[in-house]
């Protein structure tokens, strides 16, 4: 590494810190002004609040606004150096624009690798503490209200309940059915399954089970009993934000768990995988275009090109968050989802390259 090249680095990584903290400390005060009156209602101590949710909370916004950050910070850093004219000298000393890229490539892989770890692992565990809070202090509690309900627990077992009462852990006009293929093979039916939380079973109601061989049918009744199931309380528990408190391998493990049950809504946690994935090639992308974009002079100065900036950053943030939408509701592909913002940021990225002086 040359002399050049720490000396870029050095100035984009302290200026992508210093924006990170500064818009992150911004936005904490603003929700801290939106969420004060339930803190107050609930009488939370300072510490309290501090610990358990801004402390949490700053890692979540700072990945979460890290393509703005970086694109910043690049701007910033490049302007400055185009309007003293260094970019000018170190291009006339020999110097070519894809070797001037290098040490802007270097900060980008280093925040890249840094987010992948943070969004993959840190910020998960991080996020646990915080969304607890924010589900018993910031939101109403949790209501199960859907109707109707079937999950498939075996691999040829279905379980129904008309309704679920997460209160109480009671789940009312409770069915398991056994089908093998399309032929319905056993049906149990009661009116109600309790969940007992010392001996982790469910508590059955008085059963009654069809049996069907061809056109054959038995019928059996049985007294209240224990069961156990592939079925937990947790299955009927509040969603909001479970994706962000989940590790990469904890996420794995839910999305295979989804997909075993047939659930519906298998292609939001699919988006959340997906989308870490490509984080960090993102920022290598809008660093990459942030110094093309800045190299040059302009009139507008530096304050035009910062505000170019922001603009981008946040088209981008609209394509991400426009891809996950479509995703969520099957009209694309989680993959394909989490990877057109990418790529058609590289597509920007590689014709304005060949506009940019040389």
């Amino acid at each position: 590494m040359k002399l050049l090249d720490k000396y870029i680095l050095k100035k984009f990584l302290t200026a992508f810190l210093f924006t990170v903290v500064m818009l992150v400390a911004v936005i904490c005060v603003i929700d801290f002004t939106e969420k004060n009156d339930d803190f107050i209602k609930h009488n939370l101590a300072a510490k309290t609040i501090i610990l358990d949710y801004y402390v949490n909370l700053f890692p979540y916004f700072a990945n979460l606004l890290s393509p703005i950050t970086v694109f910043i910070a690049v701007v910033f850093v490049t302007a400055q150096l185009a309007s003293r004219t260094e970019i000018v000298a170190i291009l006339a000393s020999g110097i070519s624009f894809p070797r001037l890229l290098v040490p802007y490539v270097m900060g980008g892989v280093i925040i890249g690798v840094a987010t992948f770890g943070l969004i993959g692992w840190v910020i998960p565990i991080t996020s646990k503490t915080r969304v607890e809070f924010e589900r018993k202090y910031t939101k109403r509690q949790f209501r199960f209200d859907q109707r109707n309900v079937h999950i498939k627990v075996g691999p040829r077992s279905y379980a129904y309940m008309e309704s679920y009462d997460n209160t109480n852990n009671i789940g009312y006009r409770f069915a398991l059915e056994d089908i093998e293929g399309t032929t319905l093979k056993r049906r149990l039916t009661a009116d109600a399954i309790t969940w007992d939380s010392v001996k982790r079973a469910w508590r059955l109601s008085p059963q009654l089970v069809r049996i069907f061989d061809g056109q054959n049918e038995s019928l059996k009744s049985y007294p209240a009993r224990d069961t156990t199931l592939n079925l937990y309380p947790k299955d009927f528990a509040s969603t909001y934000r479970l994706a962000e408190t989940l590790t990469l391998p904890e996420l794995n493990r839910f999305i295979q768990q989804k997909i075993d049950r047939g659930a519906s809504d298998t292609q939001t946690y699919l988006s959340e995988k997906y989308e870490r994935y490509a984080y960090p090639f993102a920022i290598l992308i809008l660093t990459v275009i942030g110094v093309i974009l800045s190299a040059g002079k302009s009139r507008s100065g530096v304050g035009g090109k910062i505000a170019l900036g922001f603009v981008l950053a946040f088209i981008f943030i609209i394509f991400v968050i426009l891809s996950r939408n479509l995703a969520a509701v099957g009209s694309l592909s989680p993959l394909l989802a989490a990877w057109i913002p990418s790529m058609v940021f590289s597509v920007i990225g590689l014709v304005l390259y060949r506009l940019v002086p040389k």
